[in-house]
């Protein structure tokens, strides 16, 4: 039996109406060639921390083509993987007017797909709807585009292979432990995450975009400058930082940039300028640049924003761009928050904003968190603030309702957008979300112009114990919510701007969201994938939920 030189990959990201960005890793340093038709692209890999990658530019292509294609690695053939079961890899490009189908959700763990890990973590949706995909029955519609809304990876809640992994390196006694030490830690954890046959294969045919979370760095990652000083205190946060970030951008957000924005990137530029022989290797660049980001959020911008069409998706990263001194405490700082709303603007015919974290949450949830601020930063005093942060660190309670002032700006963003007060208003403004490990749809109560909506799908794999979901209900619904912004009043909270309601949920399965432009209005569903027949290697799709976000009529605007 021959080894594929490749590691991971090829994995289909950035992709437009004439190009499309293929992302591989191979075992060695090697040119990577990409066929497709009667024409050829190829790239040269570049190192970290003795690991290789490449990018590959597939350009040229014709609009609304659909296009079969392999790989090649030094020469040898490495894609289609030899005996694969599955159909052609292909190359999809956008086409004008097509109206734009999306898949998204986030929190996706890596474990076996067996009975033991289906049982612990239940099916996973994404593989279920790529098995789906890969039969070809008819019964799902390729998305455009499939967008990750954090925890791609788990670098603090290691599955058994991720520990078994670490104890042959070092001590896991010691600390981090079982949490993620180092980028080779890193790169064996995506390697787990992405190398399961039928996930790989969906990989390599439908185009990704991905944003973090906090676990793909550690859980409550940046909640307050306090949680940052702890960390930063510790004989280890310092490597997984940089380790966290530098793989990151290599394995998550090399592939979120067009190929106009990755010609602007200084990383980037050294890769498409390097010339000679040797390979090069950017293990200390990238080191560098991460310890960078971190110390000096401002000096790299992690979000981004593509436009579909009549349908323009801005993706905002909810961590690194935080402001965590008490003074200025924001969840975006000033230069992310102007980024933000130089793109929030109508125009277009839904306006999606991503964020891992939801912006509207149950309200219950919203007033305690809301309050929950206000009392961390001293409204009732320096003795009731330590309770208020480790209370914050406890329950997680570090979203857009935690950040006041954040979620008011923003906010303010989405009416006007809505009231037509930044260019023609569109049917929705409609907020993508992960994070809280059930989902759901709330709206914001309004007579007059665009719709705002809150879509949330979390867990892709990672379902909450069945005495977490009660938890949450409890917090999120009912009494909680009139007791919860009691409190949020008390300590000096004013009400929020607007008022919003769940239209359908909250559901814990396991699931994948799916939104298509219609001339109906925003449709939207979300899948699960079940077992039958006790076959688990081969769940079905099932639907859990969907509905329709028709536009205001007329008379109403």
């Amino acid at each position: 039996m021959t080894t594929s030189p490749l590691v991971l990959g090829p994995m289909l990201r950035y992709v437009d109406d004439v190009s499309a960005s293929l992302w591989c890793e191979t075992g060695e340093s090697a040119t990577v060639v990409v066929n497709a038709g009667n024409r050829s692209w190829a790239a040269r890999t570049f190192a970290v921390h003795g690991h290789h990658y490449a990018l590959v530019e597939v350009n040229g292509l014709e609009p609304g083509t659909v296009t079969p294609y392999t790989v090649q690695v030094a020469g040898a053939d490495a894609w289609p993987a030899d005996g694969s079961e599955f159909p052609a890899s292909v190359i999809a490009t956008l086409a004008e007017g097509r109206p734009l189908r999306m898949s998204f959700g986030s929190c996706r763990t890596s474990v076996p797909h067996d009975e033991g890990g289906n049982r612990t973590h239940g099916v996973d949706a994404l593989r279920a709807y790529a098995l789906q995909m890969a039969s070809n029955d008819g019964s799902l519609s390729w998305p455009d585009l499939v967008l990750f809304l954090g925890d791609q990876v788990y670098a603090d809640l290691t599955s058994k292979a991720m520990q078994e992994f670490i104890r042959a390196r070092r001590d896991i006694t010691e600390p981090p432990g079982k949490e993620l030490a180092d980028y080779e830690e890193y790169a064996h954890l995506y390697n787990l995450a992405w190398s399961d046959e039928a996930n790989r294969w969906l990989l390599s045919t439908v185009p990704t975009a991905m944003i973090f979370d906090d676990h793909d760095v550690r859980d409550d990652w940046n909640a307050s400058l306090s949680w940052k000083r702890t960390m930063e205190a510790t004989s280890w946060w310092h490597g997984r930082i940089v380790s966290g970030l530098a793989s990151y951008w290599v394995y998550q957000h090399l592939g979120n940039l067009s190929p106009r924005e990755r010609a602007g990137d200084a990383i980037w530029r050294r890769i498409a300028a390097h010339e000679g022989e040797a390979e090069l290797d950017l293990s200390v660049v990238l080191d560098e640049f991460a310890e960078r980001c971190d110390r000096e959020p401002t000096s790299y911008r992690w979000s981004f924003c593509r436009d579909f069409g009549d349908v323009r998706l801005v993706v905002v990263d909810s961590r690194a761009a935080r402001e965590l001194a008490p003074e200025r405490r924001a969840l975006l700082d000033e230069d992310e928050t102007a980024w933000l709303d130089s793109r929030m603007r109508g125009g277009f015919r839904h306006l999606l904003v991503g964020t891992s974290l939801p912006f509207l949450l149950p309200t219950g949830l919203h007033h305690l968190e809301s309050w929950d601020e206000a009392l961390s930063e001293g409204a009732w005093g320096k003795a009731m603030a330590g309770l208020g942060e480790r209370l914050r660190q406890a329950l997680d309670l570090e979203h857009w309702a935690a950040f006041q002032a954040s979620f008011r700006q923003v906010a303010a963003m989405a009416e006007d957008v809505a009231d037509g007060k930044r260019g023609r208003a569109p049917e929705t403004v409609t907020f993508l979300s992960g994070d809280v490990h059930y989902s759901y749809v709330a709206e914001v109560r309004r007579s007059s112009g665009s719709r705002i909506i809150q879509a949330v799908c979390s867990p892709i794999r990672n379902p909450l114990p069945v005495a977490m979901r009660s938890f949450s209900a409890v917090l999120s619904y009912g009494i909680a919510t009139r007791l919860s912004a009691r409190l949020a009043r008390s300590a000096g909270v004013a009400d929020p701007p607007f008022h919003w309601a769940g239209i359908t949920g909250p559901w814990f399965e396991n699931c994948l969201a799916t939104l298509a432009d219609t001339p109906e209005g925003l449709k939207l569903w979300w899948v699960s994938g079940v077992v039958h027949d006790g076959d688990q290697r081969h769940p079905r799709v099932e639907e859990l939920a969907a509905l329709t976000v028709s536009p205001r009529p007329p008379d109403s605007a």
